[in-house]
């Protein structure tokens, strides 16, 4: 029962699912790292969401807008923020780092504080809907438990300003124990999804737009 009651006030992007399905025009952008980007396949994760968002809302007018930057880091994605996002005055952003801060250096408290000042940028600047979105999961054991400090940083900040988490790294523990293989997921550098695995990246986002 309190799993229940916590699924059921977790937050949403709600002025952004009642514009996708009144069919007023959205602008959603993605602010993110190479897991944004796409990196190295034919679809990556925001072209499985353009395609479930389509289906779920049929009478929708939205623009997807992939701002990913293979190695981008939650500092590298403030100082892209006016030109990739506040120019565009979106309806919703999507912001998605960690995997490269905690392997280029940044200490968690960092990446916390580059993502509290992205936050910071669009509230000030848009009435943009934020969704804070984590990454992948990984195999090694000592290299999970790494980033997912970083992940925790999400989790509270999420809680501190009351925003939409997405957690990715979650729902692909889940479709692994449901009998999927690690290294099914992932390209040879046991990192980046396969075109399966930001499938499943976009259906944990599609869960919030539920």
């Amino acid at each position: 029962m309190i799993v229940e009651m916590e699924q059921k006030t977790k937050p949403k992007p709600v002025n952004t699912i009642k514009k996708l399905l009144s069919g007023a025009p959205v602008v959603m952008v993605a602010l993110g790292d190479s897991l944004t980007y796409g990196w190295m396949v034919d679809k990556g994760y925001l072209d499985f969401l353009d395609e479930m968002i389509g289906e779920k809302f049929p009478d929708a007018r939205f623009s997807l807008i992939n701002c990913g930057m293979p190695a981008g880091t939650a500092q590298n994605g403030l100082h892209r923020l006016r030109r990739d996002v506040l120019c565009r005055n979106p309806d919703c952003v999507f912001v998605q780092f960690g995997l490269n801060d905690a392997f280029s250096g940044y200490t968690p408290e960092e990446f916390r504080n580059n993502i509290e000042m992205i936050i910071a940028g669009i509230r000030e600047n848009t009435d943009s809907e934020i969704v804070l979105v984590t990454s992948v999961c990984l195999g090694n054991q000592r290299d999970n438990t790494l980033v997912e400090r970083y992940y925790a940083q999400l989790e509270e900040l999420a809680d501190l300003y009351g925003l939409p988490l997405v957690r990715v790294h979650r729902y692909w523990k889940d479709r692994i124990s449901q009998g999927f293989q690690f290294s099914d997921l992932v390209q040879a550098d046991h990192v980046h999804p396969v075109s399966h695995g930001y499938k499943f990246m976009a259906e944990a986002i599609m869960e919030l737009l539920q």
